[in-house]
């Protein structure tokens, strides 16, 4: 059955690094586009940052661009999100999301992770 597992998440001070991971069974999503979406307390879910199925083209939303890299494995079946110089309002529960659509719509992602808990301390 197709499967999103998220990991990495934790506990970090600002200005602090963590690498999420997203794998994906088998080798169901290596034709799907990805992307990387957070819910904080409060607040409803925002995108964060997409990569195609190539991992040739990338997407940020404008909160993390220069501070965040989302990348793809060679099996094209893991996606990665990189967190760097991390501040208090990154955080958030950190999904992952695979569509067949460029989009940054979530009701045209197919299938989600089941998200991992980010928290950055002040």
């Amino acid at each position: 059955q197709v499967q999103l597992v998220e990991s990495g998440g934790g506990l970090v001070q600002a200005g602090d690094s963590l690498r999420l991971s997203c794998a994906a069974s088998a080798r169901t999503f290596s034709n799907y586009h990805m992307g990387w979406f957070r819910r904080a307390p409060g607040k409803e879910r925002e995108f964060v940052a997409r990569i195609t199925w190539s991992g040739g083209t990338t997407s940020y939303a404008n909160s993390v661009k220069g501070r965040f890299t989302i990348s793809r494995g060679n099996a094209k079946n893991t996606v990665y999100l990189q967190m760097n110089s991390l501040k208090p309002e990154d955080t958030a529960v950190y999904y992952c999301a695979a569509t067949r659509k460029w989009t940054i719509r979530p009701p045209l992602y197919d299938y989600w992770g089941q998200g991992t808990q980010v928290t950055v301390s002040s």
